[in-house]
């Protein structure tokens, strides 16, 4: 396989997120082809061109892998056009770093009420912002006056980029510099998934079931990312199915156990006492969310009534199979837990409800979000917090369903005491 192969096999969830957000025809497509240095979005002076999200997954050096996001137009108009600026908003949610894309041909510079309410979105959710000015290449006259003041005061980093007809683009180079200082510090040095979990050099097993919902020739990303983080860290992964776990057991000595979360049942029968247990989907919990609000989030599950509201969330949208984790078997455990009359939603992929409606709920139960970057994680767990509804994620609900949530908790709450952190 190519190098270029790996780097477009890198999960989306491991990407800087890099959004372009501005109004309609002021450049964004433009920005984004001559970021990608191909035709990723359609070029057209038609207003509204952009109408869904377009993503392009690429290496950007130095930053390595990034996934550019081009947006519609913030300022579209009508229903369709309303539509269109919600599914913008919603990659607000896993923005990393964002470009704001401003006309100077235009009135004040470009800058107007659609620039003050994005800033202020921006602000709000202390999202890193580069002003992108473009089309100083098609002014008859002098270039108008810089950004307003505030973004000095900022220190907002503003960067003048033309794209011509004749593709010699110019200030590519200042874009990505200003790119790099904004890069989060928790981008440049990820946290591990596994590794502090054990002593260096130590085994850790890793128990995957092969079932219907196992990609053929693949193992799920989860697995994919726990393997490769304890390789990273020279730790020793023994990988197995249930039925070889015992066995695997009895061969070596392991310093901890990682598994499936729908095996939870099967593994905690199997496994000592003595030695640490917890799941793939909880590590997660801790790499990609909050642990300490998802941790709180499972414990109310025993407190909930029969006929309680529980919404499921998938960061997937993939077509559920005949016992499928999100659609069958938890609401199967939830149901055998709590009773019958209980109310069972489901949300899939960026759809969510909205903060009203989200408060109809008495919990949010959220996979583990592998193919999500953390900042989206984050936002949806905040956006739990704020409307008082509890949220954990599927390996917290299935050990509390299961009667294991302190012994597969554990070992995450003990890694504080070696350096690790709950809250990455």
């Amino acid at each position: 396989m190519s190098n270029e192969g790996f780097i477009q096999a890198a999960p989306k969830g491991n990407r800087l997120h890099i959004a372009i957000f501005g109004r309609r025809n002021v450049g964004k497509s433009s920005l984004i082809n001559a970021l990608t240095r191909q035709k990723t979005a359609i070029v057209s002076d038609t207003a509204g061109t952009t109408t869904d999200p377009v993503e392009k997954p690429m290496e950007f050096l130095p930053l390595g892998p990034v996934l550019f996001i081009d947006t519609a137009g913030i300022d579209d108009t009508g229903e369709l056009g309303t539509l269109r600026v919600e599914k913008s908003r919603q990659v607000l949610d896993r923005t990393d770093i964002a470009i704001l894309v401003l006309d100077v041909t235009r009135d004040q510079g470009g800058w107007s009420a659609w620039e003050e309410d994005l800033l202020a979105e921006f602000d709000r959710r202390r999202t890193p912002l580069v002003i992108v000015r473009t089309k100083s290449d098609l002014m008859e006259g002098p270039l108008r006056a810089d950004c307003p003041p505030k973004l000095a005061e900022r220190k907002v980093p503003v960067v003048e980029v033309t794209t011509p007809p004749d593709g010699k683009t110019s200030g590519v180079t200042e874009l990505r510099d200003a790119l790099v200082t904004l890069v989060p510090d928790d981008f440049l040095t990820p946290p591990p998934m596994a590794a502090d979990l054990l002593p260096p050099g130590e085994l850790a097993i890793l128990v995957t079931p092969i079932d219907k919902e196992a990609p053929k020739g693949r193992l799920i990303l989860p697995e994919v990312q726990a393997i490769r983080d304890l390789l990273d860290h020279r730790q020793m992964a023994l990988v197995v199915q249930t039925s070889e776990l015992a066995e695997a057991l009895r061969r070596v000595k392991a310093a901890l156990v990682i598994t499936d979360s729908q095996a939870f049942a099967q593994v905690s029968a199997i496994v000592p006492e003595s030695i640490p247990l917890t799941s793939f989907s909880i590590l997660l919990a801790r790499q990609k969310g909050d642990f300490t609000v998802l941790l709180a989030g499972a414990k109310t599950i025993g407190k909930l009534g029969a006929n309680a509201k529980i919404l499921i969330a998938e960061a997937c949208t993939h077509h559920p199979i005949a016992e499928d984790i999100g659609t069958v078997k938890i609401p199967r455990l939830l149901k055998k837990r709590l009773g019958e009359s209980i109310t069972i939603g489901h949300a899939q992929g960026h759809d969510f409800p909205d903060d009203a409606h989200l408060a109809e709920w008495d919990l949010v139960i959220h996979c583990g979000g592998c193919v999500w970057n953390r900042r989206e994680m984050l936002r949806r767990i905040s956006r739990c917090v704020c409307s008082a509804v509890p949220v954990t994620n599927y390996g917290l609900a299935i050990a509390s369903l299961t009667g294991i949530l302190d012994r597969a908790a554990a070992p995450v709450l003990n890694s504080v005491g070696r350096g690790g952190n709950t809250e990455r």
